[in-house]
């Protein structure tokens, strides 16, 4: 059986721009938890740390597909090297700030200012899309980068700590920052891959992706499966520590990506035929479905298999989910279209971080979970309702313009 992993990296060029995205996205996960790790040794306060990790967090949401909009209208070279130079510049301001003691105004404007970093995993998908583009190697790509995301998440957070920890506050989010910038640059002077640009050169500026109905659906599930994501890191730590066992949490947070990162990779290699809206729906389905045994799990060796067990249609949802943006999304907004939905999962990330955290405290470590199941169940709701639109009715060819009164 050839490879099909194989296949999609024997395009010249593929393998070049893939390896300066990996280092380029690192900062999604490293700066976050960087933030906080810095801040929390610089300042000893941790409510101080969260808020400033917040507002780059929050803000880079909503900053990033503005940034892809523009990608959209001139390319990525021409933006991607503006909006990381800004971001690099912030971020070594926050350093600095933090280890000069600086006004603590100083650590939030930093802060907003880093949120331009790009959405480098949309830059990554819009490469893969130009190059594969009605082509089944396309899923392929597509299960590759959700695998990478997994890593990505596996290692970020771990190696921005770990070395505010072992070595200096400030060392996490000094490596996150020359990821950030030398990974962009490699990226941006690989031009032969470069999408081109779609937009017609000098019509109206283009209505945003998040108009489009599918867009909007896709967006809105995502938010729920983020949820159960960051549901699962902040019970999973609850709950050991309430079993007295602390240490497992990395365990059994690292097994619930390792089950989506793996079933990512054999999803991309077997490329099933089934229509994607109906992929999406399976995965949401079993996502929720596995998301039940989850409070009940009292126990570290029930808590791994219970989580990695739960992490399987994580991918799956991913990979179907940017997939279904590619078929309905207009090329001339597509980075924009799919920076929507990785958005969606940062906001969902966050937000069930905080809503598991009061169940957490309100009422114990194990109700954090009821968190996931509550999220699976609005995933299946959205995903089931929005089935006649993510499969293209109404629909010119399966593209979905966007609505008359916003044209």
């Amino acid at each position: 059986m050839p490879n099909p992993y194989k296949e999609i990296f024997s395009v010249p060029g593929t393998r070049g721009f893939s390896a300066a995205g990996f280092f380029a996205r690192l900062p999604i996960a490293m700066a976050p938890i960087g933030i906080v790790a810095m801040l929390s040794q610089t300042h000893g306060e941790y409510w101080l740390a969260g808020a400033v990790s917040a507002t780059f967090a929050l803000t880079n949401a909503l900053i990033a597909p503005q940034v892809s909009r523009f990608v959209d209208r001139f390319g990525q070279s021409a933006v991607l090297t503006p909006a990381t130079i800004v971001s690099v510049i912030a971020f070594l301001t926050l350093i600095a700030s933090a280890n000069q003691g600086w006004p603590v105004w100083t650590l939030f404007a930093s802060a907003f200012l880093a949120a331009a970093m790009p959405s480098m995993p949309a830059m990554l998908r819009a490469r893969w899309t130009d190059i594969f583009r009605d082509r089944p190697q396309l899923n392929t790509a597509f299960a590759f980068e959700s695998a990478a995301d997994e890593l990505v998440y596996i290692s970020g957070a771990s190696l921005s700590v770990g070395l505010a920890v072992a070595l200096f506050p400030e060392a996490g989010m000094l490596i996150s920052t020359a990821f950030l910038a030398v990974g962009t640059l490699a990226f941006v002077l690989q031009r032969s891959t470069e999408p081109a640009i779609r937009h017609v050169a000098g019509s109206a500026p283009q209505k945003s992706a998040i108009r489009l109905r599918p867009v909007q659906i896709i967006t809105l599930a995502l938010v729920f499966v983020g949820s159960t994501f960051a549901t699962a890191e902040v019970s999973a730590v609850a709950i050991t520590k309430e079993l007295g066992q602390p240490n497992a949490a990395s365990l059994v947070i690292g097994v619930y990506a390792i089950g989506s990162f793996a079933v990512g990779l054999v999803i991309g290699a077997l490329n099933p035929k089934m229509a994607l809206q109906k992929q999406l729906m399976i995965a949401v389905a079993i996502l929720a479905l596995t998301a039940l045994p989850l409070p009940f799990a009292g126990t570290v060796p029930l808590l791994a298999v219970a989580v990695f067990v739960s992490g399987i249609a994580i991918s799956p949802t991913f990979i179907t989910a940017f997939g279904l943006v590619e078929r309905r999304v207009p090329q001339a907004m597509l980075t924009e279209g799919i920076t929507w939905v990785t958005t969606g999962i940062g906001i969902g990330m966050a937000l069930g971080a905080f809503a598991a955290g009061w169940a957490v405290d309100s009422f114990g470590a194990q109700s954090g979970f009821w968190v996931s199941v509550a999220a699976g169940i609005a995933a299946v709701l959205t995903i089931g309702l929005g089935q006649k639109t993510l499969a293209g009715e109404g629909c010119n060819d399966g593209i979905c313009p966007l609505p008359q009164a916003a044209a």
